[in-house]
């Protein structure tokens, strides 16, 4: 990983953008190999977890659970969500994933996430929050419903203002492989109501008459490309239904000496 310098932060245009339309797109952060590197660390994660042709894999010790009649299981503080369906055996979300490979907690510190997320939370000095691994596979990645990330967050933190997220792609996003895609500008209207439709999570999924979904942007971009996003932005992404899989890791950040959202653990960023 490259080392620290201001010249990875956010320049006074990006940073009216990210303002007024609550995200900003940098194209082409990482080059291929270091795309490379992340999407070996991706499927490591996944060989460790759901290995089981010698009953080693780590979920198969720990009890699984439902939501929404989704499958869950908690490896310790370590959370893996199932791809929907009733026999999916793919990952579809691990978080935190930097407690589970080395190359994405190294990834934390990279300055060319740093720099910028020091004008975003703002503090001259990070720590981490949560930082999860969206698999998003070929053909069977489910998409996320509209959502904000600050309600999930609310009643684990007294400064949700100041969690700003970064999503790192590891592969091309298309809109056929379920792209990344925000409400642009509903960040200024702070905490949405939540849906009331029986669901278990149905208040976590922002309810449909408290944004415009014609203001939607599809984030289409480059492996390697990086996109910061304001914690009260609406947002989710489509199904996978390409060949290719839309492998991405989200980062959120705070300010130093928080603890983190899983484990409760301590990560300030750089030491």
């Amino acid at each position: 990983m490259k080392g620290s310098s201001i010249l990875y932060g956010l320049t006074a245009a990006e940073l009216r953008s990210y303002t007024e339309h609550g995200f900003v797109v940098r194209q082409n952060v990482f080059d291929g190999h270091e795309c490379d590197v992340f999407r070996s660390a991706a499927q490591r994660v996944e060989l460790k977890l759901l290995s089981d042709t010698d009953g080693t894999g780590l979920s198969s010790r720990y009890p699984d659970y439902c939501l929404d009649g989704n499958r869950f299981v908690d490896v310790q503080h370590v959370t893996v969500q199932f791809e929907h369906g009733d026999d999916a055996r793919q990952l579809r979300v691990v978080e935190p994933v930097n407690d589970v490979e080395p190359v994405f907690d190294q990834l934390i510190d990279d300055a060319r996430l740093c720099e910028p997320m020091k004008q975003l939370v703002p503090s001259d000095r990070l720590g981490l929050w949560t930082a999860k691994l969206n698999f998003k596979h070929s053909r069977v990645g489910s998409g996320f419903g509209w959502h904000q990330d600050a309600p999930y967050w609310i009643h684990d933190s007294a400064h949700v203002d100041k969690l700003p997220n970064v999503m790192v792609m590891f592969d091309d996003a298309t809109c056929s492989n379920g792209c990344f895609r925000v409400i642009d500008g509903s960040h200024k209207a702070g905490c949405l109501p939540g849906c009331d439709d029986g669901r278990q999570l149905a208040g976590f999924y922002t309810h449909p008459d408290a944004f415009d979904e014609d203001a939607q942007v599809l984030i289409e971009c480059p492996a390697g490309s990086v996109v910061f996003f304001d914690p009260h932005i609406v947002h989710g992404s489509g199904v996978n239904a390409s060949g290719l899989p839309r492998r991405a890791m989200i980062i959120t950040y705070q300010p130093s000496g928080f603890a983190t959202l899983k484990s409760g653990a301590i990560r300030n960023v750089g030491e």
